[in-house]
């Protein structure tokens, strides 16, 4: 198979780049190891509790970090605490750096037991009966800084999920599900 790569197209060339080394790849040799960290530093305005860890060193989840990371997250109500969704945090690491912002992520609402759901649904109808939280597929977050206008439109720029924007409550809504916006 011959790969031409035109000197004056360098984004063709760094495809064609990519499909050699997936050639290579698929031929038995392995594949390099993605170098580098993702951080987060998390802080659960309900709680007063603080989390920074690096939760993804050269290409591997570093288990204490996501462990952390749930504590912090926990339903405070009932004191529970779940695995949440990694991705969460890939969202929430990814809108970060295209805020070019690594302040102090602020959790309003991470994981939600069943009962503490269903607690704040009879109260608001804002709260979704069969609500992502409950999964540990979502948090209601704010970024001491950031206009949260554009917290939210960075967040729908991304496509990695549902958007909520609640501006009266001064937070955001951001989950691992299907791509949707309210």
């Amino acid at each position: 198979m011959s790969l031409a790569c035109s000197a004056r197209r360098a984004f063709i060339k760094g495809l064609c780049g990519v499909a050699v080394t997936s050639l290579v790849a698929t031929k038995g040799h392995a594949s390099p190891v993605i170098k580098g960290s993702r951080s987060l530093n998390l802080y659960n305005r309900h709680t007063g509790e603080s989390v920074n860890h690096d939760f993804w060193i050269d290409g591997l989840y570093q288990p204490e970090a996501l462990s952390g990371f749930d504590q912090v997250l926990r339903d405070h109500r009932q004191n529970i605490a779940a695995p949440m969704d990694k991705r969460l945090f890939e969202l929430l690491h990814q809108l970060q750096s295209d805020l070019n912002n690594d302040a102090q992520i602020h959790i309003i609402s991470g994981y939600r037991s069943p009962k503490t759901n269903a607690m704040l649904s009879a109260r608001s109808n804002g709260v979704a009966k069969k609500s992502y939280h409950m999964r540990g597929m979502a948090m209601d977050i704010a970024i001491p800084g950031v206009d949260l206008a554009n917290l939210r439109d960075a967040a729908k720029n991304l496509k990695l999920g549902g958007v909520g924007f609640y501006p009266r409550s001064g937070f955001i809504h951001v989950d691992t599900g299907r791509v949707r916006s309210w």
